[in-house]
């Protein structure tokens, strides 16, 4: 509410007339109750962001083989989630191929897939197919990351697959099962 303050200015010792003076006082309690009305209905009017889901296409359980492509081993990289946010990966069949304990990270698993599929691009001139497997140590984090380092990458060719006892003896021997 605005106020109109009317007090008199007084005489001073010459005898001339003066008008007075009126000062205002603008109260802002109401435009700050409004301000404070406005920023709470935009902050339960706004929609927060979208929880973002990744496609996920995965094959039925009684279908039979007859639909799957036959893989070189030389053109695969399996990676192998453990625990404790580590991984391990190799090219091939395991026991042929000793494996790599590698990080997370653009430094990490993301530098290995760009170099691996140049690598098995320029030598056999053909994509590199992506194998992950998580083993039951890892969480559901660590695939998300690999599955979105394989999409940083470009890599299309890629596939989820149960490990192995054999994989698992590979973890538990490097100590990251």
């Amino acid at each position: 509410m605005a106020e109109l303050d009317t007090s008199g200015g007084g005489k001073k010792g010459s005898g001339k007339v003066r008008t007075k003076k009126k000062s205002t006082r603008v109260d802002l309690t109401a435009m700050v109750d409004l301000a404070f009305l406005l920023i709470t209905f935009f902050i339960f009017t706004t929609t927060l962001q979208k929880p973002k889901a990744m496609d996920l296409a995965m094959p039925d359980k009684d279908e039979k083989t007859k639909d799957q492509l036959p893989v070189k081993e030389s053109t695969t990289m399996t990676i192998l989630l453990g625990s404790n946010n580590q991984l391990e990966w190799f090219v091939g069949i395991p026991g042929k191929t000793p494996p790599t304990k590698e990080g997370y990270g653009k430094n990490g698993i993301r530098k290995t897939l760009f170099e691996q599929a140049q690598k098995i691009k320029a030598t056999y001139g053909e994509d590199m197919m992506v194998i992950v497997k998580p083993s039951d140590k890892s969480n559901y984090d660590n695939m998300v990351t690999v599955m979105d380092e394989l999409n940083i990458t470009g890599n299309k060719k890629r596939a989820i697959v149960d490990i192995t006892p054999v994989e698992i003896d590979l973890l538990k021997r490097d100590g990251i099962y």
